[in-house]
């Protein structure tokens, strides 16, 4: 079966759940056998008390000044900070491995440092069919852990799973810039790598009681200086296949607020899709205001599943 995910409304009255695995179906057996491969070379998910977490590297992100609503421990089930990870690393010229050759751009949304530039980051600049904000600062939990954080943390857990495979992996940003990249730099980041896939990270900051994850959509879009139409269909293979992977890696359910069930949703007014002309999702990990979400988004062994699951299915639409 394929995803059928409508165009962007604004969240709806709670609908019940539809099933997960339905939704892991999907993506789960075209991508089943090359999943394994990522698990069995990276050794794990890094599940219970986070013994995983030994395949990341741990020298920390530039230190910055917290948001002042980030006052909390950030400490997690793995004894570890939210945001202490890799320093970026060039990848190995005589890297191997099943996709070498391949090049896949993540996105962490939102830039830990975007708060002290308010004036920056909102400036508009042009998405192809008319004009937003460079960038936000993103969400956090009830408790102050960062989007943000979140995001980058992700990525450098996926950066270290994708290079084991032999590619090429390279950030929109690593926490080494005072803000941004603008949503159009992003996209332009992806293109001018001419990369094979480009996945976005984020989490949600929608209300209480809207739970689970959902996979944004490039929708056609052919105005101004944006045209989606030829990453479109590309861009829903790889939805589908990171869907369904992280289903079946976390145990997440899709959206109980938006896509209908089907952890899918298509959007024609996000500048990184609109500008992007190779294949990209956006990826919404779960709603951190809702505090069973929260739970999981907050924990390093669910983190790290997180990523190989969107790791997963990146490899699985690499191999088609």
């Amino acid at each position: 079966m394929s995803y059928v995910g409508p165009d962007f409304e604004p969240p709806q009255p709670r609908r019940s759940r539809r099933g997960p695995l339905t939704v892991a179906l999907a993506a789960l057996v075209p991508g089943a056998l090359l999943g394994w491969l990522v698990y069995e070379t990276v050794g794990g998910s890094g599940d219970g008390d986070g013994s995983g977490q030994a395949t990341v590297r741990s020298s920390p992100p530039a230190a910055s000044s917290p948001p002042a609503e980030d006052t909390t421990d950030d400490a997690t089930d793995d004894g570890k900070k939210p945001g202490a990870d890799p320093t970026p690393t060039a990848p190995s010229a005589s890297a191997s491995g099943p996709l070498k050759g391949k090049v896949v751009v993540i996105d962490p949304g939102h830039n830990p440092e975007n708060f002290q530039h308010p004036s920056e980051i909102n400036r508009k600049v042009n998405i192809g069919t008319n004009w937003k904000e460079c960038d936000t600062t993103g969400t956090s939990t009830n408790d102050g852990y960062t989007e943000a954080k979140f995001t980058l943390d992700v990525a450098h857990r996926m950066r270290t799973l994708l290079e084991a495979q032999g590619a090429t992996v390279k950030l929109t940003q690593d926490g080494d810039r005072p803000y941004g990249p603008c949503v159009d730099e992003r996209a332009r980041i992806g293109n001018e790598a001419k990369a094979d896939a480009v996945v976005s990270i984020h989490a949600d900051g929608s209300g209480t009681g809207n739970r689970g994850f959902h996979v944004i959509l490039p929708g056609a879009v052919h105005a101004g200086s944006a045209d989606t139409r030829a990453i479109v269909a590309p861009s829903r293979d790889l939805g589908e296949r990171v869907a369904g992977r992280f289903v079946a890696v976390t145990g997440s359910a899709p959206s109980n607020y938006i896509g209908d069930g089907s952890g899918l949703v298509t959007r024609k007014d996000l500048g990184g899709l609109n500008l992007s002309t190779v294949p990209k999702v956006f990826i919404e990990c779960g709603n951190m205001r809702d505090s069973k979400d929260a739970a999981s988004l907050t924990s390093g062994a669910w983190r790290q599943k997180a990523a190989q699951g969107i790791s997963e299915g990146i490899v699985s639409f690499l191999h088609g």
